[in-house]
Formats: structure tokens, sequence, C-alpha cells
């Protein structure tokens, strides 16, 4: 008899936990777990392996005007704090079309009529054709992200793409090295980005990833990482956690994503322009690593140009 390949049970294993936390009741024999399967496996890109699907900038369907998008979907994922939201498309008959890396736009109307604008990369790819795919993080008091989590199926949320939001584009071929330094929501760029990378057959290129996060609860994307991570030897993913109880089973790394982690686990700075670091996190992160998002430059002071690492090294989503 055939066995089940390692990512067939890491996935059903991943399933199983999605359908408690979301206390979705479902039979499985062995006539129909297959076909439920590979068919959640297509649906929530989340769970997706790598895909090479690139677009150059300025074929999004969504424009430089806001147009409104139906909710589909929304999956509350394990933990409680996070959900993929799939939401349709002007054109379902075509994909987002959104180039690498890019993120769009979200607007909503809060109470007293207050705009409440806020960026989101996708997680879904251009092999995804009618709708895409958020992974939205809830935050106790984000205005956004907890009206994310109660809105009803079918209603609408504003979505709109400009050229300022267009970051670096793939293919990176250019790099025998690529290292990311990530925190937490920061991950959706760079799930992105590995899609380009892992979904080439051709890859050659080592990713190694330095995640920062609260506690291992908290990490988004978990999952996906951990399969692609077993899936693609060059992909190696380094968990940081800040607050992970004291008294956990937690063995992994803790405090914060530092110069001794940088040093051991980045791409040399003497790769020159062979090696590249892309980071995205919040404020405090771009600070003390590799200063203000909004500049180009590595200035004195901070983690990676204490190490030597040129401002060309370094891209800031």
């Amino acid at each position: 008899p055939r066995h089940p390949s390692t990512r067939t049970v890491s996935l059903l294993s991943l399933f199983i936990k999605l359908m408690i936390s979301s206390k979705v009741v479902i039979q499985l024999t062995k006539s129909n777990i297959r076909p439920f399967l590979f068919q959640t496996h297509r649906t929530m890109s989340i769970l997706a392996p790598p895909k090479l699907s690139l677009i150059p900038p300025g074929q999004c369907q969504f424009t430089t005007e806001f147009v409104s998008s139906k909710l589909i979907s929304r999956s509350l994922l394990p933990g409680g704090t996070t959900s993929v939201l799939k939401f349709d498309l002007p054109d379902e008959s075509k994909p987002l079309n959104l180039s690498t890396c890019a993120c769009i736009l979200a607007k909503i109307n809060g109470d007293d009529n207050e705009v409440i604008c806020r960026p989101y990369t996708p997680v879904s790819t251009n092999a995804l054709v009618g709708s895409f795919d958020l992974l939205v993080k809830h935050y106790e008091n984000g205005k956004m992200s907890g009206h994310m989590k109660t809105m009803e199926i079918g209603s609408e949320v504003d979505f709109k793409h400009i050229e300022f939001n267009v970051k670096i584009q793939a293919p990176f071929t250019q790099y025998s090295e690529i290292g990311m330094i990530v925190g937490g929501t920061g991950i959706t760029p760079m799930i992105q980005a590995l899609h380009a990378i892992l979904g080439d057959p051709d890859n050659t290129i080592k990713v190694t990833m330095l995640y920062g996060s609260r506690e291992s609860s908290d990490i988004l994307g978990s999952d996906l990482l951990e399969l692609w991570e077993k899936d693609f030897p060059l992909l190696k993913v380094i968990n940081v956690l800040s607050n992970e109880p004291v008294n956990s089973k937690w063995t992994g790394e803790r405090g914060f994503i530092n110069a001794e982690l940088v040093k051991a686990h980045m791409p040399s700075p003497s790769l020159g322009d062979k090696g590249i670091i892309f980071i995205c996190g919040p404020p405090p992160m771009y600070a003390a690593i590799c200063g203000e998002r909004g500049s180009k430059e590595v200035p004195d002071g901070t983690v990676l140009k204490d190490l030597g690492y040129e401002s060309s090294q370094v891209y800031k989503f």
C-alpha cells in the first residue's frame, strides 16, 4: 500500500487543527479524505505550495481609485487572533495581477464616518483567479482588523493600488543568498517573495529568515512556513519570541532580533551584490536594525551598519 507523504500528513494535521478551532464538523472517510484534503489545499492560500506567477507593475485590477470588493469567506486560524479573508475581484475572470511583494490599500468608514485606511499584502498569488486572500492579525483595539474579524460575509471593503506601493520585483536571481528580518505582520510581503523564489523549480537562492513574534501562539503563517521549510532545504526559518512564557515548552530563540542573531544567520556583508537582506516589521525594529523605513540609507548606530552592511544590501518594505 502507498503511504501518505510527510507533506500530506502535515497538511492533514493542520486541517484538523483548523476544523477544531473553527468548530467545523465533517465526517472524513477513506473515500473522501483525499478530495477534501486537496480541495481545501487549493482554496486556502495560507497552506498552498509556493507558486511562481509573476506580473509586472501596472496591471493590478485595483487602480488609483477605490472600488468595493465583497467578502467571500473568512477562516479563523488556530489561536483565534488571525484570519484568512477571501475577497472577490472587479473582474472575476482574471487574477488580481499584483506585482511581487506589492500591497493594496483597504478602506472602511468607522464610527462617526471616520475614514480608516490600512495597507495589506495579499498572501495569495496571481495563480488565483477571481479572488484574493488577506492574512489579517486581529488587534484588540484595531479599527480595521477588528472590522474584518466581525464583518458579515457578503459585505464590502474598498481597495485601491498606487505606484508608491510597488516594491522590489522578482525574479531575484541576481542574489545567491537572501536574508529576511521580519516582525509580526511584516511576514506577508515575505510570503510573496518566497512564492517567487521557492516556486521556481530551478531556484538556487538560499533564504534565511529571522522572524520576531511575541509568543509561540502568535507566529503568523507558522504552519505554512513549517511546511515550506520541510519541502525546501534552501529555506531556513529562525523564530525569535519576545514574550513567550518562561515556563513554556519553547526551546527556540527568545528576546529580540539582535546583532548576534544577524551575524549568525544572515548573509554575510562580504557577499557584496550577491546578497541582500529584506526587512519588514514594526517601527522599533526598523529603528534598531536598519533605520527608519522611509529612508533607503542604513545609518550609523544600527545593527546592520555596525556589522558592515552597505545600504545597497538592505531593502526596507
